[in-house]
């Protein structure tokens, strides 16, 4: 998928909910989110559109998830809320939420735990403990507190789970 067919896919699921896209907010490797802007009456909202299909079911099945348990805070941080999804377009439309906050579930498992070596999980211990410091241990409270809605957030990086400072 290349990213002129992700654009032209975002730009299509705003032209049908009459949105107004802004700035982008964030691009990683399963896709591009943007603000947007309902023209009818100003709401914000963030639209995320995907590069790949597997990465879209996984992000949208774990939001529907969280929505269904009323989830929009784990141990303080904010959660986007699902606002709308797309099928066919692989997009996701969410409330944009500030700092703190946990997002970005496009690599996440779902009522499964990865199934990693000893070795790749005490090497990936070490990575996220020098990524977040003396924060790694907030950081291993909120994991388990997905954990207990079935959600295994698997790319964990301080521009996924970031706190006011």
């Amino acid at each position: 998928m290349d990213r002129d067919d992700l654009i032209r896919r975002v730009r299509q699921y705003a032209d049908r909910k009459g949105l107004a896209l802004g700035e982008r907010l964030g691009a990683g490797i399963h896709g591009t989110v943007f603000a947007a802007e309902y023209q009818t009456n100003g709401g914000r909202s963030a639209v995320k559109g995907h590069e790949r299909q597997p990465a879209y079911l996984r992000e949208r099945d774990v939001y529907l998830r969280l929505r269904a348990f009323d989830i929009t805070v784990i141990r303080g941080c904010h959660v986007p809320t699902l606002l709308d999804y797309d099928d066919d377009l692989w997009v996701i439309e969410m409330t944009v939420v500030s700092r703190p906050f946990v997002l970005d579930f496009a690599g996440a498992n779902l009522d499964q735990e990865p199934d990693f070596s000893d070795e790749v999980l005490a090497d990936w211990r070490a990575e996220k403990q020098d990524q977040f410091g003396p924060r790694w241990p907030e950081v291993q409270a909120i994991l388990g507190s997905l954990e207990g809605y079935g959600v295994f957030l698997l790319d964990v990086n301080p521009g996924n789970v970031s706190f006011d400072d």
